[in-house]
């Protein structure tokens, strides 16, 4: 059986720099084009039926989730939403009224949709949202900037998503904007696969390790460590600072800080009595083939 990463790797390997308008390519939260003298964000998101959410979902909260993931990575680049367009394959048997609420959702993140597509098939509901932002005036926060001796921080609690707050989740893009804008952060992702599997990414393309303190790690209430780890669907932002800006950032609210980025390569969790012990970057990953 083949996975999302193995699929993604590849395209990666065939695409290179194609134009000097194309600022940052595949392999980030977003991809970013010179427009002008403009630096434009391009995202694009989907939502399916019984993978990403249920049929007894409510459908206004599927609308919400559908934009708000890609506003997620639009925040962790640190840019500004501008619009969205969305592209929706209807169960044929669904009413008008239903098709309504789904819009009713999206319009709950106030940004606005300019267009899109609309169909109907015997399958599943399939929802799939791009968005249009822009970094106005300051440059895009990557996954490679994190440097030894970084401090590692989140912006809210982990794990346990899948018990509704996947689907109501609030894009941080008020703290993305103020770390790419003020605090200028060293490197950011959003957390959508799963905290060790997301750092694991961050890691990789930066070229460093990380020490996870385990007591430190802001677990959800009824949540596991594990599902904090690994379970994924938390939309929260992932960021390296050093030290000076890390305090900066825990004295405003904006983030916590869970360890610390190190030379060398993978990811060690430092438990509560200071032993540690390395773990794998496993999270959530699209399965497919035989």
């Amino acid at each position: 059986m083949s996975g999302e990463l193995e699929l993604l790797k590849w395209i990666r390997a065939r695409l290179g720099r194609r134009s000097r308008r194309i600022l940052v390519d595949s392999g980030d939260d977003a991809a970013v084009l010179r427009i002008g003298r403009a630096s434009v964000l391009f995202k694009v998101d989907s939502v399916i039926e019984s993978v990403h959410f249920t049929a007894r979902d409510p459908l206004e909260k599927v609308g919400f989730k559908a934009l708000a993931r890609p506003l997620s990575d639009i925040a962790a680049m640190g840019g500004i939403p501008l619009a969205a367009l969305s592209a929706v394959a209807l169960r044929r048997g669904m009413s008008l009224a239903d098709a309504k609420r789904l819009v009713r959702g999206m319009e709950r993140l106030e940004v606005p949709v300019v267009g899109g597509d609309v169909s109907a098939h015997e399958g599943p509901l399939v929802l799939s949202v791009s968005v249009l932002g822009e970094m106005r005036g300051v440059r895009p926060v990557l996954r490679r900037g994190a440097r030894n001796g970084d401090l590692l921080l989140v912006t809210g609690p982990l794990g346990g998503s899948r018990r509704g707050r996947h689907l109501v989740f609030p894009p941080r893009l008020r703290e993305g904007r103020l770390f790419a804008t003020r605090l200028r952060v060293h490197a950011m992702i959003d957390i959508s696969d799963g905290l060790a599997r997301d750092l694991g990414h961050l890691c990789q393309a930066s070229g460093v390790g990380a020490d996870l303190e385990e007591a430190s790690i802001p677990v959800s209430p009824g949540a596991t460590l594990h599902e904090a780890l690994h379970a994924g669907e938390d939309y929260e932002l992932l960021v390296a600072a050093d030290a000076r800006t890390a305090r900066r950032i825990e004295r405003e609210g904006a983030a916590v800080a869970i360890g610390r980025f190190r030379a060398g390569r993978g990811i060690r969790l430092v438990g509560r009595d200071g032993a540690s012990r390395s773990i794998e970057p496993r999270g959530y990953e699209h399965r497919f083939g035989s």
